[in-house]
């Protein structure tokens, strides 16, 4: 039983969110400035690839902390649940780390979504820097309000997250048992879950980039608009394909950002664990 239930997953989770954003932001950039209405040299092309970093290094530790302090602790409340209630143990482990990490995501989400969209406007080059987009948003120039604009996309982005950690945690924790089964060891070692979680990061990315698409289409747009009229408009000028605009790059970073993330995450919680035990 772990004794510190808050305060790993809270350093742990820390260090990993800084970690991958700050490492891998550029690509995520690359990858916004793609999926934006117009393309991606219309957006900033090459210059400026760091912009908005200001409001990642904000809310990264925060939002990764939240997410792994829900995800471990309801991963240890809900497996005695569904191990009594389902008779394979597999379908148990999915269920609860896809319950698990799903409640994960909504927890960090309060979090993410206010620093993703002044990170993604400064990025698209709406603005020149994290502040600027902030201060834009709190005069409330969109007449939307400061509290809805600040979480504007906020539902689509859980309609992102959601299956993505659907897909993620379940082939991570899956990947990291059939790992240590081979070495004979109880549980993989930090090098080993990132390996793991760079192929489920990959796998998750890919599968939902539609989404990814949608929640950066709202989150730029200038007014508030229905995610019905961004489906029509995409098609309209992009076709099918438009909803797999830059899925390249969101593969790339949630691949090796997947490996840095939990790679870190894995070998932090076991310092940390070290260090209070």
């Amino acid at each position: 039983m772990d004794k510190h239930p808050i305060l790993i997953p809270l350093l742990s989770g820390g260090a990993a969110g800084t970690c991958t954003d700050l490492f891998f932001f550029p690509i995520d950039t690359l990858k916004t400035r793609i999926q934006a209405k117009g393309g991606f040299f219309r957006n900033g092309g090459w210059t400026g690839m760091y912009r908005g970093v200001g409001s990642a290094i904000v809310g990264s530790a925060p939002g990764a902390s939240l997410f792994f302090l829900t995800y471990d602790n309801l991963n240890r409340a809900l497996w005695p649940i569904f191990s009594s209630y389902v008779a394979s143990p597999a379908l148990a482990h999915g269920l609860t780390h896809m319950t698990a990490a799903s409640f994960g995501e909504i927890a960090a989400c309060t979090v993410r979504v206010p620093t993703e969209v002044i990170k993604q406007r400064a990025q698209a080059s709406q603005y020149h820097s994290s502040l600027a987009a902030l201060k834009s948003v709190l005069s409330n120039q969109t007449g939307e309000g400061v509290f809805r604009g600040l979480y504007r996309g906020y539902s689509t982005t859980i309609m992102r997250e959601i299956p993505f950690t659907m897909i993620q945690f379940p082939l991570y924790e899956g990947l990291k048992r059939w790992t240590a089964r081979q070495a004979g060891r109880e549980a993989a070692n930090p090098v080993e879950g990132a390996v793991c979680g760079s192929i489920a990061g990959g796998a998750a990315a890919a599968t939902t980039t539609p989404l990814d698409v949608l929640k950066t289409r709202i989150m730029l747009s200038d007014k508030r608009v229905s995610v019905g009229h961004l489906v029509r408009e995409i098609i309209t000028d992009d076709g099918l394909m438009g909803f797999f605009k830059g899925v390249g790059p969101r593969t790339m970073w949630i691949s090796a950002g997947g490996a840095v993330f939990l790679g870190v995450y894995e070998a932090a919680k076991n310092l940390v664990t070290a260090v209070v035990a």
